[in-house]
């Protein structure tokens, strides 16, 4: 049986391809694409192996090879389709051609099917593993499919398209009765959008323990959370939905989160995993997501999550805090959501992330044997004391991280969708929106041959 397929277009690619139908000027177009591969060996909410295809490359096939086009056809020398087939295999991408319909729907037709079937055997003889076919017609709508033989092709219904602003193609049903007042304002298909992600959060604790319930409340149907720590009494005072006992049972705060989802009958599926989002049991999980929250305040998983965002091309909302006491009454308070999306800097670039800490932080994970040796040589810093929180700070982070998705997916704060970062200061009582640019050279949001890459060996080519 074939594993299910969906398929991500990463913002800068997609654009390339609606780019098509201008240059066409009402004649057919085509370009080729190379597709990273992102198997799921199992799905964390149907255990059924999955199938990613996610945005590599645009390849424009240069009016020097066009043979000849029309509104209703186009034909090309093929000498840069066996390139594109060479590169594939050598790679290991799935290659991809994309032509437009400027005067039809996004349908494939009886010519696309003989053509590309020919084009598919060609394929598979030079051993790639199989080749993507995309359509898109006037109206901006789009097609995929995919060809593993050549006696018919699987289509790909669904398509998640990544960037600033987010959307799904292909989901159906009609968003619940409880979340009338919310389609009011939204509408169907928004709010049905907003059930339809897939959801990811990266920690359990202060923050990711305020963003589940609202993920819940907004209708989100699948989810899963990160986290291996257990309640304690500090937990206490930020912890949503942690009760005294939990701390007497000395109760993971996972199984508290699971217990709210369940008691609140919203026929949410939380699945949660007993590890920091990074180990290589969660992979699967977070490979299968639309969306993650990282709600972590370690240095080591956002540097994890800041690279794999790149890899995979899943959109990661990462929040920030910093609060302490300067004076007897002068504070700084500081919220920070940033959005990483293909075009927006990376947590390198803005500085929030600092790689020396994540390493240590790594080792006291992985050996704290050899971590503990280290600190005692004064090679690491260690973890210093612990950091202030308070529940009205922590909760509304993960409000401003919610809302920030929900600009992308339903349009809220207009067409630009999420802006890179935004950052509040709760004692200042205002939000700035800092200007960050990506470092040219940076070796996360800077290297073309990472963005879309999924999976490679050694996992997102880290050496450790």
């Amino acid at each position: 049986m074939m594993a299910a397929l969906d398929i991500i277009f990463l913002d800068p690619h997609e654009a390339k391809i609606r780019s098509l139908l201008t240059q066409g000027a009402g004649e057919e177009r085509s370009a080729y694409m190379q597709f990273g591969i992102a198997d799921i060996d199992a799905d964390p909410w149907t255990g059924q192996p999955r199938r990613r295809l996610v945005s590599h490359r645009f390849d424009p096939i240069g009016e020097a090879d066009l043979i000849s086009a029309s509104g209703r056809h186009i034909t090309w020398q093929t000498d840069g389709f066996m390139r594109l087939l060479g590169e594939a295999k050598i790679g290991g991408f799935v290659p991809a051609l994309v032509h437009t319909h400027p005067k039809g729907k996004a349908k494939f037709s009886d010519q696309d099917d003989r053509n590309e079937a020919e084009l598919a055997r060609t394929a598979l003889l030079k051993g790639v593993p199989g080749l993507v076919s995309i359509v898109i017609a006037k109206n901006g709508d789009i097609a995929a499919r995919l060809w593993t033989d050549t006696e018919k092709a699987v289509a790909i219904p669904r398509i998640l398209h990544s960037g600033p602003r987010l959307r799904i193609s292909g989901l159906s049903g009609t968003p619940a009765d409880y979340l009338d007042r919310q389609v009011r304002l939204f509408g169907e298909e928004a709010s049905r959008q907003v059930s339809g992600f897939r959801c990811g959060i990266a920690g359990g604790g202060a923050t990711g323990s305020a963003l589940l319930p609202l993920l819940l409340r907004l209708g989100v149907q699948q989810a899963v959370q990160f986290d291996r720590d257990i309640v304690d009494e500090t937990n206490l005072n930020r912890l949503h939905g942690a009760r005294r006992s939990d701390v007497d049972e000395k109760m993971p705060k996972t199984t508290i989160h699971t217990r709210t989802v369940e008691e609140s009958g919203l026929g949410m599926t939380l699945v949660t995993m007993d590890a920091w989002a990074g180990h290589p049991s969660t992979w699967d999980a977070l490979k299968a997501c639309d969306v993650i929250f990282c709600c972590t305040d370690d240095h080591a998983g956002r540097l994890f999550l800041n690279r794999f965002a790149r890899f995979y091309g899943i959109p990661v909302i990462d929040v920030g805090l910093a609060m302490q006491r300067r004076a007897e009454t002068a504070y700084d308070l500081f919220a920070r959501v940033s959005i990483l999306v293909p075009g927006h800097p990376c947590l390198l670039c803005g500085g929030y992330v600092d790689p020396g800490r994540a390493r240590e932080e790594a080792l006291r994970r992985d050996d704290p044997d050899a971590y503990h040796r280290l600190k005692e040589e004064a090679y690491v810093l260690g973890e210093g004391d612990p950091s202030p929180a308070v529940v009205t700070f922590t909760t509304e982070a993960a409000t401003m991280a919610v809302n920030e998705w929900l600009a992308g997916v339903t349009g809220l704060a207009g067409g630009s969708g999420m802006v890179p970062t935004r950052m509040r200061r709760f004692h200042a009582r205002d939000e700035r929106k800092p200007n960050v640019e990506s470092h040219p050279g940076c070796p996360c949001c800077d290297e073309p041959a990472t963005l879309g890459r999924a999976d490679v060996q050694p996992f997102l080519d880290m050496v450790t």
